[in-house]
């Protein structure tokens, strides 16, 4: 029997404001907390933007987008997930009026994809807090930024309604319990950081998520909004009964954030570990309410897996896309440390179809490398990247197999389509894209886009629905 993927799969690719965009502090932008991660998470904030952090220039997507859309629509993509980066709107996040040019800019990317036939996939928060809002109100610690968050998403609900249709609240919201500064904007250092503090921001940011379900769903009766997690499923070491309630643990803090997403309640286990840990939520009147508002889709990023054990002395723990895990033995690593699991992303998207019966949707999936740009045989510049082909071949093989298993899929936009800054390391040199752009880690380089070898392949894999795989 042939094996396909659904008539209107939308394949794509996917980025995000602070990594590509660059322009920082161009036509009224304010400062964002990326601005002052020059090492990702791998290294303290620094006070003001200093000239080593990578994102200040990213790839110059802001004045090259045009060039990029342009290859991107080569390659067939029937959708782009990109960010809006929420300082160029409200550069402080308190201000009491949007700053038209950054509304404008985003006006004219998404009316570049639409010339091509585009859809467009909007992430609301990716990782780009305005600075202001950690400095002066600890970022969702603070109950203030729901409001400021309703008064974003009312903007830019009302200004593109009739050019988005995807829209996705907060990326990754669960990194939130991992890196609270980069994904909630908390400006406590971590380790001052309490249990309670860090839920409590977790409950604003879940309040304003379904807010912005709730608005959308009123100001846009056609759009969907989904919610984005940070996907790592995780297996047990051995088949000991303390590990496999090791995995239940660990899991639970992922799957707690999807529950209230898509249940629109807290589940029995959350309520659970607040009381084991004295964690007292503090709700408002309304809250509950709101979290009713529960979303269209579920969509997530999808990487590596990683196993878990009861036994600290067991395994060796590796880091991962900022969620992390004991290292799996039977299988193998990236140069960075990430397992690779074609498999485990069959099992996830089984596993979050079999929990929540909503449609999902995988938006970020990808490998990172080290790319040499080589000189062929007929003067063309060009990257032989067949790790990356078998890598997406390996996982695209797998989602096919999750279809078959009945799992209702959106489509598949893979990370980084384009080379970018990485969040977690700060690094160009870790690439992913179909598409190589000549800027180094020192910031040296000319900026010019060359096609790697998959950039074909992705083009071959759109164009046949998948069926060339």
């Amino acid at each position: 029997m042939n094996k396909n993927f659904p008539e209107n799969f939308l394949w794509g690719g996917a980025v995000a404001a602070n990594q590509c965009e660059g322009a920082y502090n161009e036509d009224g932008k304010g400062l964002s907390i990326q601005d002052v991660l020059p090492r990702g998470i791998k290294g303290p904030a620094t006070e003001h933007p200093t000239a080593d952090n990578m994102k200040l220039v990213g790839i110059d997507f802001y004045h090259r987008y045009k060039e990029d859309v342009k290859l991107f629509a080569e390659m067939g993509f029937k959708i782009f997930r990109t960010s809006i980066a929420w300082s160029r709107i409200f550069p402080n996040g308190d201000d009491a009026e949007p700053n038209e040019k950054g509304l404008q800019f985003y006006d004219d990317l998404f009316d570049e994809c639409r010339k091509y036939g585009m859809e467009l996939m909007v992430t609301i928060s990716h990782y780009e807090t305005p600075l202001n809002l950690a400095r002066k109100y600890n970022g969702w610690v603070s109950r203030d930024l729901i409001g400021f968050y309703e008064k974003y998403v009312r903007t830019i609900y009302a200004r593109y309604k009739d050019k988005v249709k995807y829209w996705l609240t907060f990326n990754e919201i669960n990194a939130m319990l991992h890196e609270p500064f980069m994904s909630g904007a908390i400006n406590t250092p971590k380790e001052e950081l309490s249990q309670q503090d860090l839920y409590q921001a977790v409950h604003h940011a879940m309040v304003a998520s379904a807010l912005a379900v709730k608005i959308a769903h009123e100001m846009m009766p056609d759009a969907m909004v989904g919610c984005m997690i940070s996907c790592v499923p995780i297996y047990p070491l051995t088949p000991n009964p303390d590990d496999m309630i090791a995995v239940m643990n660990a899991e639970h803090m992922n799957f707690g954030f999807v529950d209230l997403h898509a249940r629109g309640v807290y589940p029995g286990y959350m309520k659970r570990y607040f009381r084991d840990h004295d964690i007292q939520i503090r709700m408002e009147p309304g809250d509950e309410e709101i979290l009713s508002h529960t979303v269209d889709f579920i969509s997530f990023s999808y990487y590596m897996s990683a196993c878990e054990t009861a036994d600290p002395s067991k395994g060796v723990r590796v880091e991962g896309n900022i969620l992390g895990g004991v290292a799996n033995p039977y299988l193998e690593s990236s140069e960075w440390g990430w397992q690779i699991d074609p498999q485990g992303l069959r099992y996830a998207l089984n596993q979050y179809y079999d929990r929540y019966q909503k449609p999902l949707f995988i938006v970020e999936n990808g490998f990172g490398a080290v790319d040499q740009l080589v000189v062929d045989e007929n003067g063309n510049k060009v990257v032989e990247d067949d790790y990356r082909i078998e890598y997406l071949c390996e996982h695209l093989l797998q989602v096919r197999e999750a279809i078959e298993d009945g799992v209702e899929l959106l489509g598949y936009t893979t990370w980084g389509c384009i080379d970018l800054v990485s969040a977690t390391t700060a690094q160009l040199a870790k690439r992913y894209g179909f598409i190589y752009v000549d800027r180094n880690d020192d910031g040296s380089g000319t900026l010019e886009r060359y096609k790697k070898k998959s950039f074909d392949w992705y083009k071959n894999v759109i164009a046949t629905n998948g069926e060339c795989l």
